[in-house]
């Protein structure tokens, strides 16, 4: 009964932070915005692999980098793919760079994309040929969908754009661009409907491990795979149908330059209100 009251002051703490924090107003500086400006779900799965696989690095150095790159693929980037040629793709990506990414880099990805849309219709489609019927997560399905990205790529190697999910890293950038794609609120504007937002891993990094590791969610020293899965399983337990419900309202205390000390505070005596770290571990069953 005790860990049943825990459980719940701890969800009805995280659903006021959701309530607060998931709104459009607290979306900028960050690469999700440029998706709102693509009504089409082809357009936008094609933007949103370009986002989420440039994120990293400064958040406003992000923006930049796509507010350059993104207008020369015109208003249908999906459309523009679909007639491209590989000259057409290295005179877009001409001259740009985002840190250790080039333009070859970003052609390869183009390029990448273009020949699963070709193939299959969508990068919907080709992750969905991968998801199996009693897949309780996106792990094996992601695998495939980009290794077979990599693949496309031709002779440039984009691994540093389009991470392994085998060599046990958390894939953040893989993750957050799905929460994008598959979840539907005030945030995230979705689109793809052949994966359940249950199925979806919470894409961990630095700041989402720390709050995992206070909460009891992990024991895990570092961010992982394994870290994913024990992140993601606790959050599960608050959140059966959609445990990354509540990843981007925690993530904007950790990133937001107008979210201050103050708010960071609030933050931590909401979920000390659902009880010590050892209690939150009995409630999430670790």
């Amino acid at each position: 009964a005790a860990g049943n009251r825990r459980m719940t002051d701890l969800r009805g703490q995280l659903d006021a932070l959701y309530a607060e924090f998931t709104q459009r107003s607290f979306v900028a500086p960050d690469p999700l915005e440029v998706l709102y400006d693509y009504p089409s779900v082809r357009d936008r799965e094609v933007v949103g692999l370009l986002a989420a696989t440039l994120a990293y690095g400064q958040v406003k150095s992000i923006v930049a980098s796509l507010r350059r790159l993104l207008p020369r693929l015109g208003p249908a980037p999906a459309t523009f793919l679909a007639a491209a040629t590989d000259r057409d793709l290295a005179r877009v990506t001409a001259g740009l760079r985002h840190r250790w990414t080039g333009p070859e880099h970003l052609a390869g990805l183009l390029r990448a994309q273009q020949r699963v849309l070709r193939d299959v219709g969508s990068l919907e489609a080709a992750f969905a040929a991968g998801l199996a019927p009693d897949a309780t997560t996106v792990g094996a399905a992601l695998t495939s969908w980009s290794a077979r990205l990599r693949a496309e790529a031709g002779a440039v190697d984009i691994g540093h754009l389009l991470s392994d999910p085998a060599r046990g890293s958390t894939c953040k950038r893989l993750h957050l661009y799905l929460r994008w794609m598959v979840r539907t609120d005030a945030v995230d504007p979705g689109g793809w409907t052949a994966v359940r937002p249950a199925q979806l891993l919470v894409p961990v990094d630095v700041h989402m491990h720390r709050i995992g590791r206070a909460l009891g969610f992990t024991r895990r020293a570092q961010p992982s795979g394994r870290a994913t899965e024990d992140i993601t399983a606790a959050f599960r337990r608050l959140s059966p149908d959609d445990p990354v419900r509540y990843d981007f309202a925690l993530t904007r205390l950790g990133i937001r330059e107008r979210v201050t000390g103050q708010g960071r505070q609030a933050l931590r005596a909401r979920l000390a209100r659902a009880g010590s770290v050892q209690q939150v571990a009995q409630v999430v069953g670790r």
